[in-house]
């Protein structure tokens, strides 16, 4: 079987970020989002560095394995979603770790295998877990929820302006029989939307194909829980980075980092007394997104936010 084309998003940036936090073989970095293991590899060829890789999806674990093979014990892989982070980092005895990487939403190897169901470009069973092995499907949602309930998920995590017309359109066409197809999802969303809609903003179905791959992989529950607990789990000195796709992810990342970064006295008092310094110092303002060489070269790092920080005091 052919391997997925992987270019890794902003490679060089993020191992320039993590690395002034990685110069030596006893401290750590957890990739949290392992993928087919691009970024890890750089780290590790270019680090000291131990590593370990959090992934829920057991292919991209085999294929990282393989990839990471040359690096021998620097390399610790843990089939695992990334809010498990504190429990694995327990298991594996390390209270704190140097580096921490999460490179957030579908995998190119997710999407570029047609039979998961990511994609609206081709037919597939309607599944959509990023681990086949255990949650509901795609198809449990469409087939389960309720009109109203589906319109929500289609506003909220797809930010789709016709998520009533969609909902409706799911609920008559389940009646006849079970929506089981990507393609078929794909046709009853582009269907659903008015004709002169359809002509621009790409891919009619693109937003409600979003919206139930967040439902189905709670990737936003997951989020709220995990970076909170990757900035307790660094040590002072060490560093996170994050990449964001969509707004919603970059939301709670920017909460979360800001919140931290910002001292919590009033901004009239003329010092800052011990204990209220801010823990974290933002390394990049706002966010970074990708040049336009490398958009051109990757179109799948045109939606990339990165934000990055420094841990400069303990809770």
């Amino acid at each position: 079987m052919q391997e997925p084309a992987h270019v890794p998003v902003l490679l060089d940036r993020c191992v320039g970020l993590l690395a002034p936090a990685l110069l030596s073989d006893t401290d750590v970095v957890v990739d949290c989002t392992l993928g087919m293991g691009g970024h890890a590899e750089a780290l590790l060829a270019r680090t000291p560095a131990r590593l370990v890789g959090l992934d829920r999806d057991p292919e991209a674990l085999r294929r990282s394995t393989d990839r990471l093979a040359p690096f021998g014990e620097r390399v610790t892989l843990v089939h695992a979603v990334y809010d498990a982070l504190p429990q694995v980092l327990a298991d594996l005895g390390l209270e704190t770790v140097q580096g921490i990487l999460f490179d957030l939403g579908v995998s190119s190897l997710q999407l570029d295998e047609a039979d998961r169901g990511f994609s609206y470009a081709q037919d597939a069973p309607l599944d959509m877990r990023m681990d086949p092995t255990t949650g509901i499907s795609a198809a449990d949602v469409v087939n389960s929820y309720d009109g109203r309930a589906l319109a929500k998920l289609l506003r909220e995590y797809g930010d789709e302006r016709f998520a009533s017309r969609i909902a409706d359109a799911i609920v008559r066409e389940r009646q006849k029989a079970p929506l089981t197809s990507s393609a078929r999802l794909a046709e009853l969303v582009r269907d659903a939307i008015p004709a002169a809609t359809r002509r621009t903003g790409g891919h009619p179905a693109k937003r409600t194909f979003q919206a139930l791959r967040i439902e189905v992989n709670d990737e936003l529950g997951v989020l709220r829980r995990a970076v909170p607990a990757a900035l307790d789990a660094l040590s002072v000195g060490g560093r996170i980075v994050v990449m964001s796709y969509q707004s919603l992810e970059d939301k709670i990342v920017k909460a979360a980092l800001v919140a931290r970064s910002t001292s919590d006295v009033p901004v009239d008092l003329p010092f800052v007394p011990e204990g209220h310094q801010p823990e974290l110092r933002l390394l990049v303002r706002g966010s970074e997104q990708a040049s336009d060489a490398e958009v051109a070269a990757n179109p799948r790092a045109q939606s990339v936010r990165l934000r990055a920080a420094e841990k400069v005091r303990a809770a």
